[in-house]
């Protein structure tokens, strides 16, 4: 059976199919970095897909196929996610905090500063980092290329913190916490640290490339697939310049104006929503429920789906499709 189906038998009612803010599941161990001072309060969340966790203890809340994964970052104010590269595109949308993204193998290359509603696509092959650098708690929605990003190559300081702590990393990409009594498994193989051969071979940018990577909250941006209905703004983030780089999927941002709506309509490729702000009412076929700030919904391919913001207040819903190009939506 196949899993974007909404007949799946495990995914039936839309209920199953949304992941709430407050009932997300963090890994506080998910990392090699983990224990190292100035990460050691971070959260990570993989929401749908398998993800990329070294821990394979790590909490899946939705494990269904989609060609991308989902996940977060939640981190308390001077907590740093360090520098490490991925094998496909990382894109960040900034739900709350403000944030410092760093480039370079010790991270000063580049740097650039978001805050809410500000997006990033880091492309493969480059080392990034980044940093809750605001007053209060932080989250970071995360998209990540395909439905296996493959394992992440981290900077050499990250062994060399993580040998302190007794983390040791094998090269299949499980985590192994001899501080806590694990141990190494008999023939398993190490991963070795980082060479500077491949560190060679990465891609380094400056503060300005860096900036090229980001779209600015409320900046200027193409219609994407449903511009044109009353109340209602769709900008295109990422499929366009000047991030139009292959990603394998695409991403808008939908503002809907109080009582403004997306009326019914179906898309033939994977489809999630990420409320980032207001009460957003979503209908899946013949249910229906609210959605608040900081929820995540998968809409089956081919169902039918609709949004009304039914506050009085702005609602603002970010949509991930599957595949580089735009998909069109059948109307009924």
């Amino acid at each position: 059976m196949d899993d974007t189906t909404i007949s799946s038998a495990t995914h039936d009612t839309l209920e199953a199919r949304i992941v709430r803010y407050a009932d997300l599941a963090p890994c506080r161990d998910a990392f090699i970095d983990t224990r190292s001072p100035g990460s050691d309060q971070k959260e990570n969340f993989t929401i749908i897909g398998p993800g990329v966790a070294e821990n394979p203890n790590q909490f899946v809340h939705i494990n269904e196929a989609h060609g991308f994964n989902i996940g977060g970052a939640r981190q308390p104010p001077k907590c740093l996610n360090s520098q490490h590269s991925h094998e496909t595109v990382e894109v960040f949308y900034v739900h709350s905090g403000k944030w410092r993204f760093m480039s370079g193998e010790h991270g000063d290359d580049g740097e650039v500063l978001l805050g809410p509603g500000d997006l990033i696509s880091i492309p493969t092959q480059l080392f990034r980092g980044f940093e809750n650098i605001g007053e209060e708690e932080g989250f970071l929605w995360a998209v990540l290329g395909g439905d296996d990003p493959g394992h992440v190559l981290w900077a050499p300081y990250v062994f060399d913190m993580a040998k302190d702590f007794g983390l040791v990393l094998l090269e299949d990409g499980t985590l192994i916490d001899t501080g806590r009594g694990e141990a190494v498994p008999e023939g398993a193989r190490i991963m070795p640290v980082t060479s500077r051969k491949q560190i060679d071979m990465l891609t380094r940018v400056d503060s300005a490339a860096l900036e090229r990577c980001v779209i600015r909250h409320r900046a200027t941006r193409p219609a994407g697939l449903f511009a044109g209905s009353v109340g209602l703004v769709d900008r295109l983030l990422i499929g366009a310049e000047p991030i139009a780089w292959p990603h394998g999927f695409t991403v808008s941002e939908v503002s809907l104006a109080a009582g403004a709506f997306l009326s019914t309509h179906t898309l033939d490729v994977a489809d999630v929503w990420f409320i980032q702000q207001g009460n957003v009412e979503v209908t899946l076929g013949t249910q229906a429920t609210v959605c608040g700030a900081g929820d995540t919904i998968t809409v089956p391919r081919g169902s039918a789906r609709s949004l009304r913001n039914n506050g009085n207040k702005q609602a603002i819903v970010v949509q991930v499709r599957g595949g580089d190009a735009l998909p069109r939506p059948a109307w009924p």
